[in-house]
This record gives structure tokens, C-alpha cells and sequence, in this order.
């Protein structure tokens, strides 16, 4: 049976609440208003060593209006389910615009708020894709999975520590407004991770190695059914860990790179997601992520990288963590090229930036985190497509004489305009003569962003694909999060530059 919206939210007045607010926005002059009543609940399960070290489980909700009037945003939140409640926030919100409107007239900057056209929608409904709600699995049986899967590890030759953790959101979304679009949506999603740790009590070198399984846009049959290979991941870790353990330090300087899509999402999202977020290149968003490098003034013409590379904004990808039916602004989820054969040709836009730069229709890319947050721009599912005949992670890796291969995010540093940066990974391979050659430590690659992407050779094919990202984006002051998935396949990079971190950190 596919699942369905939650009846405890359907019960709630959720029409009767928006017709009250946006009559009342309406009333009072605004141009334009859209109602967001939003429920988002949370759970983290955390054990250590198999046992349960910590359990939460938390819902946030209430509602929201925001007004456009006189050009200005106006923005206000509640948590009264009543009409008035509702129409005292809908005056709350005009009263701010005014506001807003006085500020910004007596200092002469920010000028008049337009919005891209968005055909109203009527009434619609969107359920994201998975099969069972992770709230309806018994906290004890999700805890007992987790014990064995850590109790496997632990008994690994080597692992001396093993902490796991699953973290699961249900976010509902319920949103009208003037136009006539009223939309209710539902998201589920789960993130699994297991973190093996081994400490050599001889010589005090530790070092630990995370699952590789992605956060989804999934039920709990993400974790039980056969959409990933837990078994196989859980039974080869220990013996991984134990190599990195005694591998050697890596030699600093330039080498042949295949990244593995399980480290490669990451560069994506700091160097192209962050980088083409329109409000970031017109200067309007610096907060946590900084500008971008990536200005308008380039789009059409700046060599992002080789003619391998091409991009997607998408919010219609299938289990992805940014995917929806639609944003917090009504417009309905699309897919569009940011880069097309190592070119820039677009940007992720909000209404109000997408009009403020004449781009046409929104690309969808409104959100806000909570039901007292206001929208901003945030993040699509941004993805490297793959070569439809392109060749697997063995071929990549076979066309290297001397290299590296780069397995599982880890860390990584990036500047404020999103332009020179330096990642690290779960596990680096030494690449000799074409084949993998055992396990090195201590290594980092750097680049810029436009010479790196420009160093790809080659990317693989479809059967190397993976969806992977995080639920934890920030962006904004007041500061937000989202969860945004980045989909690529493997990829060949010649000529980057590998640093030793334990020299580094030494000359420091």
C-alpha cells in the first residue's frame, strides 16, 4: 500500500487558516501572499559500542505568512490555530513590509521586489517516494538493528570502538497562496551512519572509517530491504580500517585522481551547488557559504570546466533529499542545465531573483527550514550526469600510471567565493600501472574550482552513478539548513595537486 499524508496534519484547519490570512493580507493592500502551515519531526538514535547512548524526538510546528507590499517582503509567524490568530499574523506581515518599505526608502538601497510569473497550480498533493514511515518502525526494533550491525563491526580484528546513528525527518508542508495554488506535500527521509575506530594501544595511532551508504530520500526500508549492500560494507570495514592503520604517508605532489561518487557529491556541493546559487552571485547571500566566483556577468561563457562536465539543477529526482512536488514559493519541481559541456549556462533561482535578473521562471529553489523561518533561496539536488556508454570505476582507474583513488567524503576547506579548496577522504588508494596497490594516509588534493573541473578527463557511466548528500546545509542569518542530495558517477582527473596533511599540519 503507497503511503500517504498524515491524517494528524490533515485534521488540522489548514484551509480555513490560509483563507483567513490571505483574506486579511489581501484586505490590507498586499500584492501578493502566500500561508505555510509546516510540521517537521525528527528522531536520532546514536549507540556506542552497541549500546543505546542517546534517543530524541522532536516536532516543530506553527505557520507562517509572508506578504509582498508596496515592493517590499513582510514576514511573520505564529502558532495560534485560530482565524484570528491567523489574520493577526497576516497583519503582522503587512505591518513588517511597511516597514521594510520605510528602511529601505530612507537609505536608498534594495529597490522593488518583483517575482517571477508562476501559473497558479489549483489544488495538489505530493508524497515523497519510500515505503515505510521510519516513525512507524518500533524504536526498540530500530535500535536492535543498529546493535547488531555495530556488534558485527566490533567483532573485527582491530575495531576498538564502533558508534552508529540514524537520524529521521518527516517534514509536512501544507501552503496557499493569492494566486490560488495550494499544495500539500510530505517528505521522509533517513540518514544511517556507522563510524569503526581502532586505537593501537602500543603506539597511541588511532584512525576510523564511516559507512559509505548515502543519506536518503527514503523510509526505513532503506535500511532492511536491498536498495544498498549494508552486509557487504559491514563485513569488508574492519579489515579496510586495519590497512589504513599500518598504510604509509603519502609522498606530496601532482598525481592522476579517480574520484569515487561517494567523495565526489561533496566537491559538487562546495564548489558548483554553493557556486550557482543566483543570490550568492549577485552578492545578496554571503552568510556560511560565502559569495560565488561564478558572477552573472560570466553566464554563457565561463569555462567552468572540461567539455565532460555537465550539470543539473533537479527537484524531481527520485529519493533525493531536495526533491519536492513543490517549493515554498508554488512553483512546481523541474530539472535544468547549470553547466553544459564545461560551461556555465544557469543558475538556481527563486522568483524574486529569477525576475530581478530576467531569467523568466523560477527554477524552484524556495524553502525555508521550519514553520518561523522565511523562504530563501536554497540548494536543488545538483548533479554531474554521467557518459551514457562510459566506462566503470576499474576502466577509470585502469587508464592511470601513477595515481590515486578517493573513497568517502571526509573533510574539506573552501574559500568565500567558492574558488580554491582542499578535500580530504574515508580512504585513499595508491594507483600503480593501472590497479589499485594498497591504502595511503595523510592525503589531501587542492585545486581551484575552474582548474580542477577543467582537469576531468573523463567520467564514468551510468553503472557508476550514486545519489549522495547531506541533511545538513546551512545557509542564511538567522541561520537555516536543508537537506540536498548530489548525484555523479566516478571521474578521472589528470594532474592534481596531492598534499601530506601530517606535513602541513607539522610546518604549522
Amino acid at each position: 500500500m503507497p503511503p500517504s499524508i498524515d491524517e494528524s496534519f490533515l485534521a488540522l484547519p489548514l484551509r480555513a487558516l490560509a483563507d483567513a490570512a490571505l483574506a486579511r493580507a489581501r484586505a490590507l493592500g498586499a500584492d501578493h501572499a502566500d500561508f505555510r502551515y509546516e510540521r517537521v519531526r525528527s528522531s536520532e538514535l546514536n549507540l556506542r559500542d552497541a549500546r543505546l547512548s542517546g534517543a530524541d524526538d522532536t516536532s516543530d510546528s506553527g505557520y507562517a505568512v509572508r506578504v509582498l507590499h508596496g515592493g517590499s517582503w513582510g514576514f511573520a509567524a505564529g502558532l495560534e490555530p485560530t482565524m484570528d490568530g491567523a489574520a493577526r499574523v497576516a497583519g503582522q506581515a503587512v505591518a513588517m513590509a511597511k516597514l521594510a518599505a520605510r528602511v529601505s526608502g530612507a537609505s536608498g538601497g534594495g529597490g522593488r521586489v518583483e517575482l517571477a510569473e508562476e501559473p497558479s497550480h489549483g489544488e495538489r498533493s505530493w508524497i515523497s517516494s519510500y515505503e515505510v514511515n521510519p516513525f512507524d518502525v518500533p524504536v526498540a526494533e530500530q535500535t536492535e538493528l543498529l546493535a547488531d550491525w555495530s556488534a558485527r563491526l566490533l567483532a573485527g580484528e582491530g575495531v576498538t570502538h564502533v558508534n552508529a546513528r540514524l537520524w529521521s525527518v518527516q517534514e509536512n508542508k501544507f501552503y496557499a497562496d493569492t494566486a490560488g495554488t495550494v499544495t500539500t506535500q510530505q517528505r521522509v527521509r533517513v540518514g544511517p551512519e556507522l563510524t569503526a575506530v581502532s586505537v593501537d594501544s602500543a603506539t597511541g595511532l588511532f584512525d576510523s572509517m564511516r559507512t559509505l551508504a548515502p543519506p536518503a530520500g527514503r523510509g526505513f526500508e532503506y535500511l532492511t530491504g536491498d536498495s544498498y549492500d549494508w552486509a557487504s560494507e559491514l563485513a569488508e570495514m574492519p579489515e579496510l580500517l586495519a590497512r589504513k592503520m599500518t598504510a604509509p604517508s603519502v609522498e606530496a605532489g601532482t598525481y592522476d585522481l579517480v574520484v569515487d561518487p561517494s567523495n565526489l557529491w561533496l566537491t559538487i556541493h562546495e564548489s558548483v551547488g554553493h557556486a550557482t546559487e543566483l543570490d550568492r552571485a549577485l552578492g545578496y547571500e554571503s552568510a556560511m557559504a560565502g559569495t560565488s566566483f561564478a558572477t552573472f556577468d560570466q553566464l554563457g561563457t565561463l569555462a567552468y570546466g572540461s567539455p565532460a562536465m555537465n550539470v543539473t539543477g533537479d527537484r524531481t529526482v527520485e529519493h533525493g533529499l531536495a526533491t519536492i512536488g513543490y517549493d515554498d514559493e508554488g512553483v512546481a519541481g523541474q530539472s535544468w542545465d547549470l553547466i553544459r559541456e564545461g560551461v556555465l549556462v544557469g543558475y538556481q533561482t527563486d522568483r524574486a531573483m529569477a525576475a530581478r535578473q530576467g531569467l523568466g521562471r523560477s527554477t524552484g529553489c524556495a524553502f525555508a527550514d521550519s514553520p518561523s523561518s522565511v523562504p530563501v533561496q536554497r540548494m536543488a539536488n545538483v548533479s554531474l550526469k554521467p557518459a551514457p556508454d562510459g566506462p566503470d570505476t576499474e576502466e577509470l582507474i585502469s587508464r592511470v600510471e601513477r595515481g590515486i583513488y578517493a573513497v568517502g567524503n571526509k573533510s574539506w576547506s573552501i574559500d568565500m567565493q567558492r574558488y580554491n579548496f582542499q578535500f580530504t577522504a574515508q580512504r585513499f588508494f595508491r594507483i600503480e600501472n593501472g590497479r589499485l596497490a594498497g591504502q595511503l594516509r595523510d592525503v589531501a588534493y587542492q585545486a581551484t574550482t575552474t582548474d580542477f573541473w577543467g582537469s576531468m578527463e573523463a567520467v564514468g557511466g551510468p553503472q557508476t552513478y550514486v545519489l549522495g548528500g547531506s541533511f545538513m546545509c546551512g545557509k542564511a542569518q538567522p541561520g537555516q539548513v536543508a537537506a540536498v542530495s548530489h548525484g555523479c558517477p566516478s571521474a578521472l582527473f589528470r594532474g592534481v595537486r596531492i598534499l601530506n596533511t601530517g606535513e602541513e599540519a607539522g610546518a604549522r
